[in-house]
């Protein structure tokens, strides 16, 4: 049975999902799943093209923000770990680029956290002398550098649309021929609020779980955790949840693990739960800010004057990761630390 025949039995058996549990079903499902059956995720064959995949600057400047992080804490031996790492193309850059800095390479274990086998395989060609975990949790204790490109969005949400008569959560059905259908529940609240009527508003319930690990981890030694991503600092009352295909937007429900699913990630929550599990938050801001402060510019005319050849690639790619209306205001970027560290570089 396909994916798609395997959920629609479950919703026949066991009535409407929730958009979670088909996001995650999509995603997850060992046999059919996307992140099962896609290694090439991120890459130019693959549906989507990530900002490690688009420029190398973008990994080799992460890498130097990890040693100068590295060198705050005192220069430590340290986990240096990548969460949902693709390909291992961010790893394998920022490898590259910090490379010639006096005891970084010695003094850091590589830790990827992934669940799928088949992205494992295509990381290890890479980053062959990386260990793996499937959760943070799994990570060996002690001081951490963590990165996580393009991780939350990924994580499944619950949507709730407002109605006349309150909130409804937004379900997956199936119809008479068996196609996957959108329906709503019955009113679950009333409360006021100021939607409107049609908003929707998105909750990731995992994202907890990520701040539960990090909350753990950097209060038992100190360490930094960067996530870049593309989402939202304050709900809009719009449906984020998108899935592509070819580099091209369809429609969630037509190819159930053939598609890579995903929504904004709410980095004003990410905040407040890292807030309130006392650890010291700075950002979000957008990707294109904190790379240019990292000197993205200054990297890209540096490597034209010395491959001339190479300029016009190099200004794309500037572009791509910087403009308002390519990478550079969507993505956003957060870092996450142990609290009493001095103030992280970019922010």
């Amino acid at each position: 049975m396909s994916l798609r025949e395997r959920l629609v039995e479950h919703i026949r058996e066991n009535g409407p999902m929730t958009v979670a549990e088909f996001m995650a079903a999509c995603l997850y499902d060992p046999e059919d799943g996307y992140y099962a059956t896609r290694p090439q995720i991120g890459g130019a064959s693959a549906d989507f093209l990530t900002a490690p995949e688009a420029s190398q600057m973008f990994g080799e400047l992460i890498g130097l923000w990890c040693a100068h992080e590295w060198d705050a804490f005192g220069k430590p031996a340290f986990n240096f770990i990548e969460i949902g790492p693709g390909r291992g193309v961010l790893m394998q850059d920022m490898l590259r680029a910090t490379r010639g800095i006096p005891g970084f390479g010695e003094n850091s274990n590589i830790v990827l956290v992934e669940t799928s086998a088949p992205l494992r395989d295509e990381q290890a060609e890479r980053v062959p002398d990386a260990e793996w975990t499937v959760r943070l949790d799994d990570a060996p204790p002690g001081p951490s550098l963590i990165v996580a490109n393009e991780f939350l969005d990924c994580l499944p949400v619950r949507q709730f649309v407002r109605g006349e008569e309150g909130w409804h959560e937004k379900l997956v059905g199936a119809d008479e021929v068996g196609a996957l259908i959108f329906g709503l529940s019955a009113p679950i609240g009333a409360e006021e609020t100021e939607d409107e009527i049609g908003a929707v508003r998105e909750i990731a319930p995992a994202l907890e779980a990520v701040v539960y690990e990090l909350e753990r981890r950097l209060h038992e030694a100190p360490g930094r955790a960067l996530f870049i991503d593309y989402g939202y600092v304050r709900p809009e009352g719009a449906d984020t949840l998108q899935a592509l295909k070819n580099h091209k937007k369809v429609d969630v429900l037509d190819a159930p693990g053939e598609a890579d699913l995903t929504a904004h990630v709410d980095f004003g929550r990410l905040a407040t739960l890292a807030e309130n599990a006392g650890l010291a938050v700075h950002g979000p801001i957008a990707q294109g800010q904190f790379l240019r402060t990292l000197g993205l510019e200054v990297r890209a005319d540096a490597l034209a004057q010395a491959n001339p050849q190479h300029s016009e690639r190099l200004r794309r790619e500037v572009h791509r990761l910087t403009h308002v209306e390519q990478m550079g205001a969507l993505f956003k970027v957060i870092c996450i630390s142990s609290p009493n560290l001095p103030a992280p570089a970019g922010f």
